[in-house]
C-alpha cells in the first residue's frame, strides 16, 4: 500500500510536469499565430490601400506621390531618344548592344583567351588583354559594343570567364555627314557636342528630336565644298544653307569632319566647328552691311559718288583695291567691282557709332544665340576707333562665324526683318523671325538688286544659275600672318554669300573655303569669284533639282531685276572680289 501510494504520487507529478509543458507549448503557438495573423492583417490593409483607395483616386485624377513616382522611367531605363531631319529621316538612333566582360577568377588560360580576344578586336593590345584577365578583380570590361558577329566569335573561344552585358550604342546613320551639328556621345551615351549635348537630357527621356536639315541639302553642300577643297587643295571649309524668311538652318558643314562613332579618334581641327567656332576676317562679303547702313542711315541715292582714284592712306594703315578701278564710283560700281576704298568711304560717311551700332543690330558684335554650344565671340575692335570704321567697312579688322554672317545677311534680304538662326523643327511658321526691323523694305530691295548686279555684272559671274535670279557677293580676305604683323598674301580666306530668288529670296548660301591654292584651270587665281562663287552655284543647281523649284518666268522683253541700276555704271570692268 506504502508502495502504491508513492506510485500515485509519482503519476501525479508526472502528470502535472506534462501538463505544465503543453500549456507552455499551446502559450508559444498562440503567441506565434498570433503574430502571423496580425502580420497578414497589416499587409491585406496595405493591400487594400494599394489597389482599392490610391487605384480610385488615380483613376478619379488625383494622383499621389508613390504612384506618380512609379509611372515615370529613369533616364538609364529606356533607350536615348531619335534625332530627325525635318522630313523624318533617321540621323541618331540607339541600339541595344552586348558588351564584352571578364571574371578573371574563371579564366582558365588567360594567355590563349588574351590571343582569341586580340584575333577578334586587332584595336586592343594584348598586353593589356592579358593583364585584365590576369587581375584580382571580379569585374573588368574587355571591348564595349560589340557586334552580334564578334559576340558569336568571342563565344566560340569557349572560355568560361568571359561573359557579356547588354547595353546601349549611339548610331549615326548619315556617318560623318552632319558630325558638327548633330555632335556624339560618350561610352554611357551623355552627350558632349552638337545637339546631343544641348538636349542631352531632353534625349535622355526618350522624346523624339525633328531638326530643321533636310539631308538631301546636306549631302549637297559637304559634296560641294568637298570637291572646291580638294579641286584648290585647301585646308577646309565651311557652309551653311538657311531659309531667309525664319532662319531654319536646312544644311551645315564644316570641313574636316569626324566619325561621330570614334571622335576620340579623330584631330582637334575635324572636330573643330568651323561654322559656329571658327571667327575669320571674311573680307568684302561685310560690304553688304556697309553699304545698307549707308542707305538705312544716310538715305543716299544710287548715283551717290566716291572717289577712287588713290589709296586711302590713315596713319600706318594704307586701304587700297585689288584690281583698281583708277576712277570715281556710284553705288552700284564700288559694290560690284568690290572697291575698298569706295567701301571704307562709305563707312567713314556713316560715322563710328552709326556703323558699330548698325552691326550690332544685325548680331555681328555679340555671341551668337544658337541651339548648341559650341559658340564663340565676334572678334571686334576695342577701342573702336576711326580707322576700324573704315576698315570694317571692307570686312577686315573685324573677325565673326559664318553662321553670325549668313543670318546677318538673311536679316538684310527678306525685306529687312531679324532673323535667328535654328536648327531644330518647329510647327510654328515663324520660327526664327522676330518683328524688329533692322533695315527698311526701300534699303533692303536696293541690297537685293545691287547682289543681283555682283552675279550678272561683278564679281559673282560664276555664281549664276540661269533662271533663278541668284544675287550674291564675293569676299576675299588675306589671313593674319603667323610670324609677324599684318596680312599673309599667300593665305586667302574666300568666300560667296549667294541668295535666291533674289527678287522674293527664300535661300541663303554661304560658302567660304580656308587657304585655297590657284590651279591652271583658274589662271592661278584662288579669289572667291573662282573658288566659292561657282561652289555656290552647284548647291543652287543641285537643290532647285531636288526641291522641284521651277525657274523663274521671264518674259523676253521684261528685263533682269537690278538691271536698272546699270545706268548707274559707267564702265564695265573685270575684278576678282
Amino acid at each position: 500500500m506504502i508502495f502504491q501510494a508513492a506510485m500515485r504520487r509519482n503519476a501525479i507529478k508526472i502528470e502535472g510536469e506534462r501538463s505544465s509543458s503543453l500549456g507552455l507549448a499551446r502559450g508559444r503557438l498562440v503567441l506565434i499565430s498570433g503574430f502571423f495573423v496580425l502580420a497578414y492583417m497589416v499587409l491585406a490593409v496595405r493591400a487594400f490601400d494599394l489597389t482599392i483607395l490610391q487605384g480610385e483616386l488615380s483613376q478619379g485624377g488625383e494622383r499621389t506621390n508613390g504612384a506618380e513616382q512609379a509611372s515615370v522611367p529613369a533616364p538609364g531605363d529606356i533607350l536615348r531618344a531619335d534625332i530627325v531631319d525635318r522630313n523624318g529621316v533617321l540621323l541618331a538612333t540607339t541600339l541595344e548592344t552586348a558588351s564584352l566582360y571578364a571574371d578573371p577568377r574563371y579564366i582558365s588560360n588567360p594567355q590563349v583567351a588574351a590571343e582569341g580576344i586580340v584575333k577578334i578586336f586587332p584595336q586592343l593590345s594584348f598586353g593589356d588583354v592579358l593583364q585584365k584577365l590576369q587581375s584580382d578583380k571580379r569585374f573588368v570590361w574587355i571591348k564595349r559594343g560589340i557586334t552580334p558577329d564578334e559576340q558569336y566569335k568571342v563565344l566560340e573561344i569557349g572560355e568560361p570567364g568571359l561573359s557579356f552585358r547588354a547595353e546601349k550604342k549611339r548610331i549615326y546613320p548619315q556617318g560623318n555627314l552632319i558630325s558638327h551639328m548633330l555632335g556624339y556621345v560618350d561610352i554611357d551615351g551623355h552627350g558632349q557636342a552638337g545637339i546631343e549635348r544641348s538636349f542631352n537630357k531632353y534625349l535622355g527621356y526618350g522624346d523624339p528630336l525633328a531638326l530643321s536639315l533636310d539631308v538631301r541639302l546636306q549631302h549637297i553642300l559637304h559634296r560641294e565644298i568637298e570637291k572646291t577643297v580638294k579641286d584648290f587643295d585647301a585646308l577646309g571649309g565651311a557652309g551653311v544653307i538657311m531659309d531667309v524668311t525664319n532662319g531654319e538652318i536646312l544644311a551645315g558643314v564644316s570641313l574636316p569632319d569626324f566619325d561621330p562613332h570614334n571622335p576620340g579618334a579623330a584631330k582637334s581641327s575635324a572636330i573643330f566647328n568651323g561654322l559656329t567656332l571658327g571667327v575669320y576676317e571674311l573680307g568684302s562679303v561685310f560690304k553688304i552691311f556697309s553699304t545698307a547702313a549707308l542707305f538705312e542711315t544716310l538715305n543716299v541715292p544710287m548715283s551717290t559718288t566716291f572717289d577712287a582714284r588713290e589709296p586711302i592712306k590713315i596713319g600706318r594703315f594704307t586701304i587700297s583695291d585689288y584690281h583698281a578701278q583708277d576712277r570715281v564710283l556710284t553705288v552700284p560700281e564700288v559694290f560690284m567691282y568690290s572697291s575698298n576704298i569706295g567701301s571704307a568711304m562709305m563707312g567713314q560717311a556713316v560715322g563710328t557709332d552709326a556703323l558699330q551700332g548698325f552691326y550690332r543690330d544685325l548680331g555681328l558684335l555679340d555671341p551668337l544665340d544658337f541651339e548648341i554650344k559650341e559658340v564663340t565671340k565676334p572678334l571686334v575692335p576695342s577701342p573702336w576707333g576711326d580707322v576700324h570704321t573704315l576698315t570694317a567697312s571692307y570686312g577686315h579688322g573685324i573677325a565673326t562665324t559664318p553662321l553670325q554672317l549668313v543670318s546677318a545677311v538673311s536679316s538684310i534680304v527678306n525685306g529687312g526683318y531679324l532673323v535667328k538662326p535654328t536648327l531644330v523643327r518647329t510647327a510654328s511658321e515663324d520660327k526664327g523671325r522676330s518683328d524688329v526691323r533692322v533695315v527698311s523694305e526701300q534699303t533692303a530691295h536696293r541690297m537685293r538688286q545691287l547682289l543681283r548686279l555682283v552675279v550678272t555684272d561683278g564679281t559673282g559671274k560664276k555664281a549664276d544659275v540661269p533662271g533663278y535670279h541668284v544675287g550674291g557677293k564675293t569676299g576675299t580676305a588675306e589671313k593674319p600672318g603667323r610670324t609677324k604683323k599684318g596680312y599673309d598674301h599667300s593665305r586667302l580666306l574666300s568666300s560667296f554669300v549667294g541668295v535666291f530668288p533674289v527678287d522674293a529670296p527664300k535661300y541663303a548660301i554661304f560658302i567660304v573655303i580656308d587657304e585655297p591654292k590657284g590651279t591652271k584651270a583658274s589662271f592661278g587665281y584662288a579669289t572667291a569669284g573662282w573658288t566659292a562663287a561657282p561652289a555656290v552655284s552647284r548647291v543652287i543647281s543641285s537643290m532647285v533639282s531636288v526641291l522641284g523649284l521651277a525657274p523663274v518666268d521671264q518674259v523676253a522683253s521684261s528685263p533682269d531685276f537690278g538691271s536698272e541700276l546699270k545706268q548707274f555704271i559707267s564702265v564695265k570692268g573685270r575684278h576678282e572680289g
